[in-house]
């Protein structure tokens, strides 16, 4: 992995609220990384083509798609917050539990 790309895109993190995020939603281009996960290598492995890696936070539900419910959840909550990361063409975003 290169040190130098994952110090470009952690310096690219930043936080964001809903309603920023709306119309990247409406193109279907946020992508929900668990909090379990690390924003940053999951933005190394998009932006490097590492598939396998991709792969299997997919089938292990650690990156997806937004949900029905969630997107419910978010819409209710005014001043929700989260951790963004823009690798072309996604929005990668964690929930920002602190706030």
């Amino acid at each position: 992995m290169s040190e130098g790309l994952r110090q470009e895109l952690a310096a690219m993190v930043e936080p964001a609220v809903w309603t920023w995020l709306l119309p990247h939603l409406s193109r279907d281009a946020v992508v929900v990384v668990h909090e379990g996960l690390d924003l940053v290598e999951v933005g190394v492995a998009i932006a490097t083509d590492q598939t396998p890696a991709v792969e299997r936070w997919i089938g292990e539900q650690l990156i997806t798609k937004p949900t029905k419910p969630q997107i419910e959840d978010w819409s209710r909550a005014e001043n929700k917050r989260f951790r963004a990361l823009i690798v072309q063409p996604y929005v990668l975003v964690q929930e920002n539990l602190a706030a």
